[in-house]
């Protein structure tokens, strides 16, 4: 599971190619003299992006150095309530007394965060590190901590401030800190689900590699500025990378990411467009692991997949009792994310933690990725602390080493409903256990096209399982309550289970389960998608 911590895209095509050995050294030699004396060629040149890249490869010809930006120990031993003690004093923020659209505010290291950052400003092309100064900082109780600050030192991380909600007042639209992890809301919203620059060997049996961002560039923005531009520097054991973020906060949050990857060595497994997320409970957990006043307890309540033939499919999280991996084929994806529909206070009945308001996260390629899959993680958790959803796109055939790799995707910060779905979408699961055993789902369907369906309108459902199961009792009904229409049916197993099935229930592979709607041959809804465990 991954700790929690609350800090208050001209499309290019990828090339892929298998290279013999030789001519892999040979490559990685070519293009380290291009890069060098591209480097040297913009030492005296204004920054440009290409800056950022030319230092990824350069890193990546470089052997990997974990010692690189770590922090004295008396900043690690600190706990968490000492580490929250230290505050950046709003007054020292970066541009406050100069009326731009933007403001930046920084992380002291500590706990948790154990690299140090280094953050660059670039104005009109010309760079200029950033200075960690102690006086930037409230200690608090920490009175001697200041004392303990090495002359050349580097921040956690940073955030973004800008007149989200209101034009006077600068709030929180996005943040930067630990890994290569951000966040970012959109008006009204909280903070709720995160991205990442990307996953490496998540879920994997020798464990998951976390790169991290170990240097920023930020640009200054103008008084008439609609966003703001940020590049990073990523590095890792495996491999390095070249990110540009474009932000611009409102209603929905937009960020226009490019990130150039450069291996150094072999990855079993990349995520690209890696979102992590929170599911304790929903509507649809018929055994929870806590007794708990809330109904539900979430940052997302779903994976959404927008396919290349322009299908949409639906995928409820789940908190499973054992770790679950699951994989749905998407060459070409159009988009995908995860996904809070459930708006309704009621449902959550948390004045503090606002659920009802985390943001939802779409993520759009730009051109065609190629051949892969969408995979979702999910990771047994007893406590909401805990980010125990992952979802992320996976190219199908491993990256070669060397050879630069570019994706460029947006990333859509925002609330309420996703209305893509062409008619309608899933509104709620429920899932109950059935008379004679087996399992009772009821979808309830939503959507305005939806509503305006009345009977005898002659909508059907299509509901199909794997092999193990058989579907028995389906039923489509109008909910007036809603106004959308309700499909419920029973899943049970197609024969009685053995001895020891019944003694180790849990080692009987989940089965797949699929549903929509449709009126005569024509499709109405996105296509929802469940594991059914006998």
């Amino acid at each position: 599971m991954f700790p929690r911590t609350d800090s208050s895209k001209c499309p290019f095509r990828r090339e892929r190619c298998f290279l013999p050995l030789a001519f892999a050294f040979f490559s990685l030699t070519v293009l380290g003299l291009f890069f060098n004396d591209n480097a040297q060629a913009q030492e005296k040149e204004p920054f440009t992006r290409q800056v950022v890249v030319d230092k990824a490869w350069q890193l990546c010809l470089s052997p990997y150095d974990p010692t690189h930006g770590q922090i004295p120990q008396s900043l690690l031993d600190l706990n968490y309530d000492a580490w929250r003690d230290i505050r950046f004093r709003p007054e020292m923020a970066l541009w406050k007394n100069e009326k731009l659209p933007f403001q930046l505010q920084f992380f002291h290291p500590g706990i948790f965060y154990d690299r140090l950052v280094d953050i660059n400003i670039v104005n009109n092309g010309d760079t200029q590190r950033l200075s960690f100064e102690p006086a930037m900082f409230d200690y608090g109780d920490n009175h001697t901590l200041p004392e303990q600050i090495p002359t050349q030192f580097g921040f956690a991380g940073f955030r973004i401030h800008g007149p989200i909600n209101t034009p006077k007042y600068f709030d929180e639209i996005a943040v930067f800190l630990g890994a290569s992890y951000f966040r970012a809301v959109a008006k009204k919203q909280v903070y709720g689900l995160s991205a990442r620059g990307l996953a490496v060997d998540t879920a994997q049996p020798d464990g998951e590699e976390f790169p991290y961002f170990s240097e920023f560039w930020i640009e200054k923005p103008t008084r008439k500025s609609t966003d703001v531009t940020i590049h990073a520097l990523l590095d890792s054991k495996s491999l390095t990378g070249a990110y540009t973020f474009v932000i611009r906060g409102g209603k929905t949050t937009i960020m226009d990411v490019t990130a150039t990857l450069f291996l150094r060595t072999p990855v079993t497994k990349i995520g690209i467009g890696p979102l992590t997320s929170m599911f304790l409970f929903g509507e649809n957990t018929d055994a929870r692991k806590v007794s708990d006043f809330r109904p539900e307890v979430h940052d997302s309540d779903g994976l959404l997949i927008k396919q290349d033939s322009g299908e949409w499919f639906w995928r409820p999280l789940n908190n499973p009792d054992n770790l679950e991996l699951n994989s749905f084929q998407a060459d070409n994806v159009r988009g995908f994310g995860l996904i809070q529909r459930d708006q309704d206070f009621q449902h959550y009945q948390d004045i503090e933690a606002k659920y009802q308001r985390r943001p939802s996260l779409w993520v759009e390629p730009r051109g065609n990725w190629g051949s892969g899959h969408v995979e979702l993680v999910n990771i047994p958790t007893n406590q909401e602390i805990h980010d125990n959803i992952v979802a992320f796109w996976t190219p199908k055939d491993a990256l070669p080493i060397g050879v630069p790799q570019t994706y460029e995707y947006q990333l859509k910060w925002y609330e309420g409903r996703f209305t893509h779905p062409p008619l309608g979408y899933v509104n709620d699961t429920r899932v109950g256990d059935a008379k004679g055993g087996g399992k009772l789902y009821v979808i309830d369907f939503n959507s305005k096209a939806l509503s305006v369906l009345n009977p005898p309108s002659n909508v059907t459902g299509v509901v199909t399982c794997g092999k193990g199961a058989v579907i028995s009792e389906q039923h489509v009904e109008k909910n007036p309550h809603t106004g959308g229409w309700r499909l419920s049916f029973l899943v049970r197993p197609d024969k009685e289970p053995s001895a020891l099935e019944k003694v180790l229930p849990k080692r009987t592979p989940p089965i797949d389960l699929r549903a929509f709607l449709k009126i005569n041959d024509t499709t109405l809804t996105e296509t929802w998608n469940y594991a059914y465990q006998p």
